[in-house]
């Protein structure tokens, strides 16, 4: 190994680092499709079942929970056993759960597959972060987990233009079958390229440490928490858009699943132009200064919505800030993971996990409330999305402290 390797990613070569990335981006990218590829089918569904639009709405509530509950098992048991093992059982759920999905016979039984369709979906997100942690640090992993928010934003990108164009042709019951094709192919790669990345000697160090030693590490470090509050928050704004915006652009604003899902994607790129800008930018700047401008930028947008339908601007003055809103996402989306897992690499795990389980959590729990208003303008939804963004504007300057976050090192 040369000299100059820190850590141990750094001896790779440029090819093995592509396929890991690869390989990784697509296991990650089985949660947002497993959340994303059904929106259109929101309003079918709907009709199918003859429930109100909120009823829905919590099946992916109830996803979003499956992940914060699947992240909390899977991440303190990648730290004990290692990773590859965790990530296999999980993502086997998650097929099985899209089968049972498939053939449910009511909202009720749907919401239940799609809880236990987050829970083995939160083994990609959780053991993927905790790999490139396993392997990276400092700006090296900042770049890393850019490279794989590159690779993951083309899935909320394609998944709704694939769902939407897959509805042309099928019922919205096949959308399950494809993700659970999905699944089992990522077993497969799983098995065939993804080699154990948790060190024998952490391995031995986490089997003595006990959980709660290795949550004690993350409740009693001020910036971890602070940015798990920002986190949660900018998911949660998120997925108020994200449960909202197919009855809202469909319903109120007359789009078709096909105009919705190329809407979604135009949205999604904005995203992926805010993570790779912000991997940039920490070259110069501190992520938690990135952060700064982040969520003052999403306060701003979110209640240029609110004015924008109180003052009659019509669409545009619906979508140009809601495309700010979700850009701003990206820009905070690397800062916050990197701040989370960089003082965090012996329970990389654990610390994923709790990220994770917090931002979907809070996020399943804000996401119906837009429903519960209801949905006849974007009024409650850049309403409720504003308050997320006051929130984590507010964690970040009186829980993380910008000034007290030290530098990243090369």
């Amino acid at each position: 190994m040369p000299a100059t390797t820190v850590h141990p990613g750094d001896s790779k070569s440029r090819g093995e680092l592509v396929l890991f990335i690869l390989v990784l981006g697509a296991l990650v990218g089985l949660g947002p499709f497993t959340i994303d590829m059904y929106l259109p089918a929101f309003p079918s569904i709907t009709r199918d079942f003859g429930v109100t639009d909120a009823a829905v709405q919590l099946t992916l509530t109830g996803t979003t929970i499956g992940f914060g509950l699947g992240q909390l098992l899977v991440g303190p048991w990648s730290d004990r056993v290692g990773r590859r093992i965790p990530l296999l059982v999980a993502t086997a759920i998650h097929v099985l759960a899209c089968l049972g999905a498939a053939f449910a016979p009511d909202v009720t039984i749907l919401g239940i597959f799609r809880l236990l369709q987050g829970v083995g979906a939160a083994g990609g997100g959780v053991v993927a972060m905790a790999m490139v942690r396993d392997l990276f640090g400092g700006r090296a992993l900042v770049r890393m987990l850019s490279r794989l928010a590159l690779v993951t934003t083309l899935a909320p990108i394609l998944a709704p233009v694939i769902g939407s164009q897959l509805l042309r042709f099928v019922e919205w019951r096949e959308l399950f079958f494809f993700l659970a094709g999905y699944g089992a192919v990522m077993i497969g790669l799983a098995l065939v390229f993804l080699r154990e990345t948790m060190p024998k000697d952490r391995a031995h160090d986490a089997g003595h440490a006990t959980v709660g030693q290795r949550y004690r590490a993350l409740f009693t470090d001020r910036t971890f928490i602070g940015v798990a509050i920002i986190g949660a928050m900018v998911f949660s704004g998120l997925f108020v858009y994200l449960s909202s915006s197919s009855f809202l652009f469909q319903d109120v604003y007359g789009f078709s699943p096909q105009e919705f899902g190329l809407l979604f994607g135009i949205n999604s790129i904005g995203v992926l132009i805010g993570n790779q800008t912000s991997a940039r930018l920490t070259r110069v700047i501190g992520p938690q200064w990135i952060l700064a401008g982040t969520t003052m930028a999403q306060v701003l947008a979110s209640f240029a919505i609110i004015a924008g339908v109180s003052l009659g601007w019509g669409l545009p003055g619906v979508l140009v800030p809601l495309f700010i809103f979700i850009m701003s996402c990206g820009f905070a989306f690397p800062c916050i993971q990197v701040l989370a897992l960089a003082n965090h690499g012996s329970e990389a795990g654990t610390a994923a996990s709790l990220l994770g389980a917090v931002n979907f959590g809070v996020a399943g729990a804000v996401s119906p409330i837009v429903g519960l208003i209801g949905i006849t303008t974007a009024a409650p939804m850049g309403l409720i999305m504003g308050i997320t963004a006051l929130i984590g504007s507010a964690s970040l300057w009186f829980v993380v402290r910008p000034r007290t976050v030290a530098a990243l090192t090369d």
